[in-house]
Order: C-alpha cells, then structure tokens, then sequence
C-alpha cells in the first residue's frame, strides 16, 4: 500500500462480536464508540443475532450516533456513520 493512499484514506476501526456473550456487548460497543467517535466510519460485525444487533443499536441510539445495518447480500455488520 502506497504512503500516499494510506493518508487520504485512514484506517476503519473495527469492533468483532463474534464469540462474545450478550451480556457484555453493551459496555463492549460504549466503549468503542466512545473511543473512536471522531474516527467515524466505524465498522461493529455482529454475525446474524438480531438480539446482538438490538444491543448495538441501543448503545448507538443512547449516545445519538447514526448507523446503517448492513446490506442487502449481508446483513451481519452496523456502520456507525456519526
């Protein structure tokens, strides 16, 4: 990868859930977020739990970021646009 590509376009932070329990993606993905709020895009993979995806988007609602839910041909990841 050339210098030059790598400073207009930054690194994508990224959050795995695969493997983690319910019980602690909240404070998982608060964290995240908050870490890297002005690093926005952030990429959070959830897999296909729609109850992972409902504990993400909460965090997501309660500290007002804006988010897309994956797309059509995969629906396993939520984009936190800002």
């Amino acid at each position: 990868m050339t210098k030059r590509f790598r400073q207009k376009f930054p690194p994508i932070y990224k959050l795995d859930l695969h493997g983690v329990q319910h019980g602690e993606v909240f404070n998982l993905v608060e964290d995240f977020v908050l870490k890297h709020q002005l690093s926005v895009p952030l990429k959070i993979i959830t897999g296909n739990s729609d109850k992972m995806k409902k504990i993400v988007i909460s965090v997501l609602v309660k500290h007002k970021f804006q988010y897309s839910d994956g797309d059509y041909y995969n629906r396993g990841y939520i984009d936190v646009l800002n």
